[in-house]
């Protein structure tokens, strides 16, 4: 066995042995998030990450723009809030740089009869495309009066909608951040995976 070997091998080790631990520890939290014991939260520096689902029924809608402080600094985004939401299809992917190439981490759940249900699901999106049906919509509404879940809303004079249900099929997006009073995560599966392999 060459030295050069040698030296690939255990910085592998050492790698998955900083890994290993920190993968446990999302585990958990991702557990108890669950279960309602803590408020989701997906923030990765500033990095964007990707969130797709078949489907997604939500009541008690608003949004409207804003900004979010990063560690790369200040960026626009537009809030999406949804008092209730059942998630059909979900996955959630961030792609990670790791001395051994690039790695992807990887959360699905909510799989045939047994929807993900978030309670308070705020966004903050950098962009959104699928199929939408809104129910009772109110578009050019002030921010600053949206009746938006969790006493959330916007500027005073920016513009706003709200609408009393949303339906979303086919959701593609990249968000800064997703927090939630409750996610209950049925069927949770969580990977991390060698290389490229992004909900979408």
């Amino acid at each position: 066995m060459s030295a050069e070997t040698r030296l690939g091998r255990t910085r592998w080790r050492r790698f998955a042995a900083v890994l290993v631990p920190a993968l446990a520890a999302a585990a958990i939290l991702v557990g108890v998030t669950g279960e309602g014991g803590v408020a989701a939260s997906f923030a990765l520096s500033g990095e964007r990450f990707k969130i797709s689902a078949d489907r997604l029924v939500g009541k008690g809608f608003a949004q409207y723009g804003d900004v979010t402080s990063t560690a790369e600094g200040r960026r626009p985004v537009l809030v999406s809030v949804i008092g209730r939401a059942r998630i059909t299809g979900l996955c959630q992917s961030a792609l990670v740089r790791t001395p051994v190439g690039p790695v992807t981490f990887l959360v699905r759940a909510g799989d045939g009869e047994r929807p993900v249900e978030a309670a308070n699901l705020v966004i903050d999106l950098h962009q959104l495309s699928g199929d939408v049906t809104f129910g009772d919509i109110e578009i050019g509404r002030d921010a600053a009066t949206l009746d938006a879940p969790a006493g959330l809303g916007g500027r005073p004079g920016d513009i706003g909608q709200q609408a009393a249900t949303v339906r979303i099929t086919g959701l593609r997006q990249t968000a800064y951040a997703v927090n939630a009073g409750t996610f209950r995560l049925n069927g949770l599966r969580l990977s991390f995976e060698p290389g490229d392999h992004e909900c979408f």
